[in-house]
C-alpha cells in the first residue's frame, strides 16, 4: 500500500464525511469517485470526531453535568459534520416510513422538507445518544470517555462502508451512485481497520464483553436496516448511507452504556 495514496484517501474521506476544509492537493487528478477511498472511512471518522471527543474529555475533567456534556459534544459533532448523517437519517425515515411504494419513497427522500417520521427519528437519535454519552461520562475517566467516543466514530463509519457494499444503488443518478461503489479490497480494509481501531480504543477502558456486544450491536443495526432498505427502495442511497452511521452510532452507544 502506498502511504501517500492512503493519506489522499483519508483526506478525501474527511472531506466527504464532514465540513472540514481539506487542502486541494489531495484532489489533484481525482475523478470524484470514492471506490478506493472508503478504506479510510474508519480513520477519517475518528479524525472528524477528535474535536468532540476532546471537548467531552475537557468537560468531564472539570466535572460538567453529564447531560450538558453530552449535548455540547453532540452540538460540536454536528457543526463539524454539517449534520450530514442526521440529514440522511431524517430523509430515510421520511421516505421509508411514509412512502407507499419504491418510487414514492425515493421521491420523498429527495425532498428537503422534514416530515413527521424524520422529526421523530432526529429526536430519538439526539435523545438516545445524549443519554448514552451522559451515562458513559458518569463511569469513565475523562480520557477514557474521549477514547470511547473515538471508538464509536470508527465503528459507525465502518458500518457505513459495510451497508454501502452490501446493497446495490437504489437510483442510478444519486449521490452514492455518482461516487462509485466500494471496491472489495477497500471494503475489507475498512472492516478490518475499523474493528481494530475500535478494539484498540475501547479495550483499555472497557471489557472484552463490551467490545463483542458493541460489534454485535453495530452489525445488527446494519443488517436490519439493509433488509428494510432493500425491501422498501431496492438498495442504498446517499441518505441510507448517512442513516446507517446514525443507527450504528446509536446502537453502539446504547450497548456501551449498558456494559461499561
Amino acid at each position: 500500500m502506498d502511504i501517500r495514496d492512503f493519506i489522499d484517501d483519508t483526506a478525501r474521506s474527511v472531506a466527504f464525511l464532514s465540513r472540514v476544509p481539506v487542502p486541494q492537493r489531495h484532489f489533484a487528478g481525482h475523478d470524484g469517485r470514492l471506490s478506493r477511498a472508503v478504506r479510510a472511512f474508519p480513520l477519517a471518522g475518528l479524525l472528524v470526531m477528535l474535536p468532540s471527543a476532546a471537548l467531552a474529555a475537557v468537560l468531564a475533567a472539570i466535572d460538567a453535568p453529564p447531560l450538558l456534556l453530552a449535548f455540547a459534544t453532540l452540538a460540536l459533532q454536528v457543526l463539524v459534520t454539517g449534520a450530514l448523517h442526521e440529514d440522511g437519517l431524517s430523509d430515510s425515515a421520511d421516505g421509508i416510513g411514509g412512502g407507499r411504494d419504491r418510487e414514492s419513497a425515493l421521491a420523498i427522500m429527495k425532498d428537503s422538507r422534514v416530515g413527521s417520521y424524520g422529526a421523530v427519528a432526529l429526536v430519538l437519535s439526539f435523545g438516545l445518544r445524549a443519554a448514552a454519552i451522559a451515562a458513559l461520562a458518569a463511569v469513565l475517566t475523562p480520557s477514557g470517555l474521549g477514547m470511547v467516543l473515538l471508538a464509536v466514530a470508527a465503528a459507525s463509519r465502518t458500518a457505513m462502508v459495510w451497508h454501502w457494499s452490501l446493497l446495490p444503488p437504489a437510483r442510478r443518478d444519486g449521490v452514492a451512485a455518482s461516487v462509485g461503489e466500494p471496491d472489495k479490497g477497500a471494503t475489507t480494509m475498512a472492516l478490518v481497520s475499523g474493528i481494530l481501531l475500535a478494539a484498540l480504543l475501547l479495550l483499555p477502558h472497557g471489557t472484552l464483553l463490551s467490545l463483542v456486544l458493541t460489534l454485535i450491536a453495530a452489525a445488527a443495526a446494519v443488517l436490519v436496516f439493509n433488509r428494510i432498505a432493500m425491501r422498501k427502495i431496492g438498495g442504498h442511497t446517499g441518505d441510507t448511507i448517512g442513516a446507517t452511521e446514525q443507527l450504528a452510532e446509536m446502537s453502539v452507544l446504547f450497548a456501551l452504556a449498558l456494559t461499561l
